[in-house]
């Protein structure tokens, strides 16, 4: 570990010096490359430094303890190292995400898409307040919300609402979301009163950049089309909307909401862009240990992970076993005391591991 490490570290110092270059700094292509690599060792260098660090301090620690001293200050020598181990072990922790390739997206963007299940026009009306939930969380956190598409109902839910979330810990804090939602409750189309079941599927995609996913040309159909509205009616008089094939996994990608078809299909391409990676990323973990895929936050989209009971004001996270009573504080976005037990959890599993 602290071999891989003292490499990243060295790499670091090499790229800090080649950016220096005068040749370099007049290379655009050379100097984005080099200050990108800079960028993504910076977090683990910083990481394995503060590391060092510590471990220097508790040496000079210990070494005070074996030194003749008035117990007041053994006893807070003592208390001092106890802190120190306690902080080392954080940072090896973080050093073994590190290499892990776990923390290399948490500051990312996401793209979520909600899209109902069971339940007929309630599924909808769920996912519309699903989405509801996560813009309030998203202003509570001090996220930006970009609307990519949706296709809402006459009702007022959603058939599909996809969107992008930016800002610091969005897929930190989003990626236990995906997985199938569950509601309990009347809905506003019952008549009579009766509870029902209803389901609603969140996947939450890491929004990737350029580098990280390179698309030939040659492997996309592009198919443009007229924007249609509820029951089908056309609203746009231009073939504005945009339907992009990844023909090699056929997967398909549309987007009609904007107006002009360059702004369909940048969208478009940012959606399939996420979709194709997080195929590629699904396909790396299921090559790695059973530990890691056993890890929360990684299961089966098709799983159940959460039951919303209306009648009872009561969540249930079903992976933690967590329940809160204050369902309609998290329906306002009050999401941060289940995501924060969420990565508490998450935190004990991966020490299981080690």
């Amino acid at each position: 570990m602290i071999e891989q490490m003292e490499k990243f570290e060295k790499r670091y110092v090499e790229l800090e010096q080649l950016l220096a270059q005068s040749e370099v700094v007049t290379n655009k292509e050379l100097y984005s490359k080099y200050a990108k690599e800079l960028s993504d060792l910076g977090k683990s260098v910083r990481i394995y430094r503060d590391f060092k660090e510590v471990e220097n301090q508790i040496s000079g620690v210990e070494n005070e303890l074996k030194a003749k001293h008035d117990q007041e200050f053994l006893d807070m020598f003592r208390a001092e190292i106890e802190d120190l181990n306690k902080r080392r072990e954080e940072l090896r922790l973080q050093i073994e995400n590190v290499l892990k390739g776990e923390d290399k997206d948490l500051n990312k963007s996401v793209i979520v898409e909600v899209r109902p299940g069971t339940g007929g026009d309630e599924a909808g009306l769920f996912a519309a307040d699903l989405y509801r939930m996560y813009s309030r969380y998203a202003d509570l956190r001090g996220w930006k919300v970009e609307m990519m598409s949706a296709n809402a109902t006459e009702l007022g839910g959603f058939k599909e609402i996809i969107f992008a979330l930016n800002g610091k810990d969005a897929f930190k804090r989003m990626k236990f979301e995906s997985g199938v939602h569950r509601v309990q409750r009347v809905p506003e189309t019952e008549a009579q009163g009766r509870i029902h079941t209803s389901t609603a599927t969140v996947v939450v995609l890491v929004e990737p950049e350029e580098v990280d996913l390179v698309i030939e040309a040659k492997d996309l159909r592009v198919d443009t089309y007229r924007a249609s509205g509820h029951g089908g009616q056309g609203v746009q008089k231009t073939d504005s909307a945009v339907r992009i094939t990844h023909i090699p996994t056929n997967t398909v990608v549309t987007c009609q909401d904007e107006r002009s078809q360059i702004k369909n299909r940048a969208r478009a391409m940012r959606i399939l862009r996420a979709r194709l990676l997080d195929v590629k990323l699904e396909a790396e973990t299921k090559k790695m240990s059973q530990a890691r895929r056993s890890q929360i936050g990684t299961g089966d989209r098709s799983e159940k992970i959460r039951t919303y009971n209306f009648p009872e004001h009561r969540v249930t996270d079903h992976r933690i076993n967590f329940t809160m009573h204050r369902l309609e504080e998290l329906m306002e976005g009050n999401l941060d005391e289940l995501t924060d037990a969420m990565i508490k959890a998450e935190e004990e599993e991966k020490r299981k591991n080690l």
